[in-house]
């Protein structure tokens, strides 16, 4: 059958789906989101129903100096840090704790590459008192990352620059006050903006020599290629499999695309998250986190006190004058067009099928999930070029109705119906001829794949499982 009217085209792709080979599950959670580092506001705090909607598993949150947990030696201060901690667990996510920590009492000079406290003793307890103090709010087994982009210090928001021979030591000290206090809590670090930076093997060197706590590990990259994205995660796993007694898992806590290039066409950020993803599930990524929730302007003066003249200023110019796209919300606090892109992985649940496709740019989630008794099928386009891609059923089990929706990134109504427009339903059947689709440049369509009478059926699994 045809769905679509005939167009001319100019490529053709095949996109084959097998109902009967499962991958396991598909676990698209895993593709997380954060928020950066920029106030000690809860920035997204009128958009909590929204995030909760695209169900990340972890959110990332900056545990800057600008909240203040520590306003003099041996006084605490969690009440800041805590409004923007409660969003993450109100969005039903574990919170990433960066710790970016620099408090005047520990680090009288302002200087980017002192990265030792002037006591130890009195930072472990400062660490250990926060986690502490979340985990006796029942907060325990949170993921603690130890730096943000210390390869490159202030200019990537981060009041220090460590070298591979100083970040050990500073490690080793904080993950240290972690587990003591949470023998539960996962501890890891870089961060790296760079990650070819020299931390890295470094790091794992001296990690696995000298028996360091390591649960997981963690690299950003910002490019407008998923591939160039996806080499970055084959690159890490290389050098983890130059220390096979260490199993720390992936993540790649900050990703978008190229911030200093905006995008020239509304299609292609959508498309680009979705490619992105389908090349971190391949790659075998543990968790990545999108960068970020919401744009949002920066106080030069909050940054002041434990940063540079010049590393709060780039601060302020880079958030303040420089056009941002990197926001699901933009700092207006509307919806961008790769919200929409998150809202549909967020629907793909239960267990990942098979879905191949002999086109490089052409790619697919499939998936079934029992409870629902339906199947879920995402499939785009990333390329500049339109395509007629060709949906070849295998093993189809039965005859399903499909629910079609396309992502519309250009509309400029801000309704969910008119970003997620629907297109006419289809039936399915064994002996149907292979689907048609057209699908624009960077064009996503979304199809929800139910039995004849679902409505039924799903309500008789509830009574049933009621019994």
């Amino acid at each position: 059958m045809v769905l679509t009217p005939a167009v001319a085209q100019s490529r053709t792709a095949t996109l084959t789906l097998d109902f009967a080979r499962n991958l396991g599950p598909i676990q698209m959670d895993h593709i997380s989101l954060g928020q950066g580092g920029l106030s000690p506001d809860p920035m997204w705090d009128s958009r909590i129903a929204e995030i909760r909607a695209l169900h990340p598993h972890l959110i990332r949150l900056f545990v800057q100096e600008y909240f203040d947990v520590l306003p003099a030696n041996g006084k605490y201060h969690f009440a800041t840090l805590d409004r923007s901690v409660d969003e993450i667990i109100q969005a039903g996510a574990i919170p990433l704790m960066c710790i970016t920590l620099r408090p005047k009492s520990l680090y009288p000079k302002i200087d980017q590459d002192v990265v030792d406290p002037n006591d130890y003793a009195k930072w472990e307890a400062l660490i250990s008192a926060m986690v502490s103090h979340y985990k006796q709010q029942g907060l325990h087994g949170l993921y603690w990352e130890v730096g943000n982009e210390g390869d490159i210090g202030e200019s990537g928001g981060s009041p220090y620059r460590f070298t591979a021979k100083n970040y050990v030591g500073y490690y080793r000290h904080t993950v240290a006050a972690v587990l003591r206090t949470d023998p539960e809590a996962h501890v890891g670090g870089p961060a790296l903006a760079n990650y070819k930076s020299p931390i890295l093997p470094a790091f794992l060197d001296s990690v696995d020599r000298g028996n360091i706590p390591l649960s997981f590990i963690s690299w950003h990259s910002y490019s407008d290629s998923p591939k160039g994205i996806q080499r970055t995660i084959e690159y890490v796993k290389g050098l983890l499999a130059q220390h096979p007694s260490l199993h720390p898992e992936t993540v790649l806590d900050e990703w978008n695309m190229a911030l200093s290039v905006p995008p020239t066409d509304a299609r292609i950020q959508p498309a680009f998250v979705a490619e992105t993803a389908w090349r971190m599930k391949e790659s075998g990524l543990t968790y990545s986190c999108y960068y970020h929730i919401r744009d949002y302007h920066v106080d030069r003066d909050r940054f002041l006190p434990y940063t540079s003249l010049g590393g709060a200023s780039f601060m302020a110019s880079w958030w303040n004058r420089m056009p941002q796209y990197s926001g699901l919300f933009d700092y207006q606090n509307v919806m961008r067009p790769a919200y929409f892109s998150f809202e549909l992985l967020a629907r793909l649940t239960g267990k990942q099928l098979s879905a191949t496709s002999d086109d490089d740019t052409v790619h697919a989630f499939f998936a079934y999930d029992d409870s629902y008794d339906y199947y879920s099928l995402m499939f785009w386009n990333f390329s500049g070029v339109p395509v007629t891609v060709t949906i070849d059923l295998r093993r189809l089990p039965e005859t399903l109705n499909a629910h079609r929706r396309v992502l519309d990134a250009t509309t400029p109504s801000e309704d969910e119906n008119a970003r997620l427009r629907p297109l006419p339903d289809e039936t399915l059947t064994q002996t149907s001829t292979p689907a048609q689709i057209h699908l624009e440049p960077y064009g996503i369509e979304f199809w929800s794949l139910e039995p004849l009478h679902w409505s039924d059926r799903i309500m008789n699994k509830g009574r049933l499982s009621t019994k």
